[in-house]
């Protein structure tokens, strides 16, 4: 069955690279555009440095929210019995990527960048990587350069847009299919399994959102989100 989960989630990308790749760069417009029902990066951005009044400060509130809750996303995609897994896997994968690049946005345009660029937007799916992953990719000459050298870059490039996309969700896919592969371990203890897929989930996003701010230097303290 874990074998089974982990194979759908490859599969995504092994098998329909392109399609995941497109599926991924609409989860990236709805986490910053948002909908009526779930505000995207820009109005929470700007919500939040409403109440809070200073931008690092609504970036950290950003954050601790964002941990919490992909941490009860992960609980509740973990938490059912073994016959829950395949189910759980690619809805775990969805709540990860709309809630990581909502955090990220947050932060990039509290930051002062315009996360209505496309170039800004590849830079915010390529963040989803992580730090270590990224210097690996540039390392190995796979990728050109960073999130913060593409969000400023003089063009946008949609070569480079699509193989960020693809490659972005492998990488989720691949890391929560492991993920689940420690999962199912205490799956046959429900609530335990819960635990675990929280604990994993909100360690991640602690990781992307610390790796965010790093890259995502400030660029217009004076100016004022739009929403």
């Amino acid at each position: 069955m874990a074998n089974a989960a982990s194979d759908f989630g490859k599969q995504l990308v092994t098998r329909t690279p392109e399609v995941a790749g497109g599926l991924l760069r609409t989860i990236v417009d709805f986490a910053i555009d948002g909908s009526p029902a779930f505000p995207g990066a820009k109005a929470t951005a700007a919500r939040t440095l409403q109440s809070k009044g200073d931008r690092e400060v609504a970036i950290d509130s950003l954050v601790r929210y964002h941990i919490g809750a992909a941490s009860m996303q992960g609980f509740l995609t973990s938490v059912g019995g073994l016959i829950t897994l395949p189910v759980g896997l690619p809805a775990n994968i969805a709540g990860m990527a709309i809630l990581s690049v909502r955090m990220i946005g947050s932060i990039a345009h509290l930051r002062g960048y315009d996360v209505d660029d496309r170039r800004v937007r590849a830079a915010l799916t390529l963040a989803m990587l992580g730090d270590d992953e990224v210097r690996r990719l540039v390392a190995d000459g796979k990728l050109p350069s960073t999130p913060l050298a593409i969000a400023t870059a003089p063009v946008f490039d949609p070569n480079l847009d699509r193989v960020i996309s693809e490659r972005v969700m492998g990488s989720l896919a691949g890391r929560l299919g492991g993920k689940h592969l420690a999962v199912v371990v205490v799956r046959r203890i429900p609530l335990v399994g819960g635990g675990v897929g929280a604990a994993v989930d909100g360690w991640l996003t602690f990781g992307l959102a610390g790796y965010a701010k790093r890259e995502f230097i400030a660029r217009h303290r004076a100016s004022i989100p739009r929403l």
